[in-house]
């Protein structure tokens, strides 16, 4: 397994983990309040920050773990990569449709924050699902 599939597998599982971690802190507030007051953007600043920074160590911690393998792209892993970020970007441009509706008809911030985080959220999914896909199929 190359150092580029590494990485978009730890980026796949952190990008499930985290939001998924965050909609249970999040939806263990909804019962009996009113989600106009729920504090969610200190949990959802963390769980973005907490992101980056799993990311990032976690790709340290699998080049560390494999030092011998070449941290090389070749032509194959170029074209893997832009057909992922190529699918991520028209899931990301089809998403951010909701919020921007959500904008326009006035909605609660709430309702337009987590629209976009979950636009952001499956455009990264998709992406590193058409990468390993590529990956593992050819």
């Amino acid at each position: 397994m190359s150092s580029e599939e590494k990485r978009t597998w730890i980026s796949a599982l952190v990008g499930t983990v985290v939001p998924a971690a965050y909609l249970a802190i999040v939806l263990s507030k909804v019962p009996g309040t009113d989600v106009a007051r729920i504090a969610y953007v200190g949990p959802m600043l963390t769980s973005i920050g907490l992101g980056i920074v799993a990311s990032i160590v976690l790709a340290i911690v699998a080049a560390m773990a494999s030092p011998k393998d070449p941290d090389r792209t070749d032509e194959r892993d170029r074209e893997i990569n832009r057909r992922g970020e190529y699918v991520g970007f028209y899931v990301m441009s089809v998403a951010a449709i909701v919020p921007l509706a959500l904008a326009m008809a006035k909605v609660e911030h709430f309702w337009i924050a987590h629209s976009l985080y979950l636009a952001f959220v499956l455009a990264a999914l998709a992406s590193a699902v058409v990468k390993i896909v590529a990956y593992r199929r050819g």
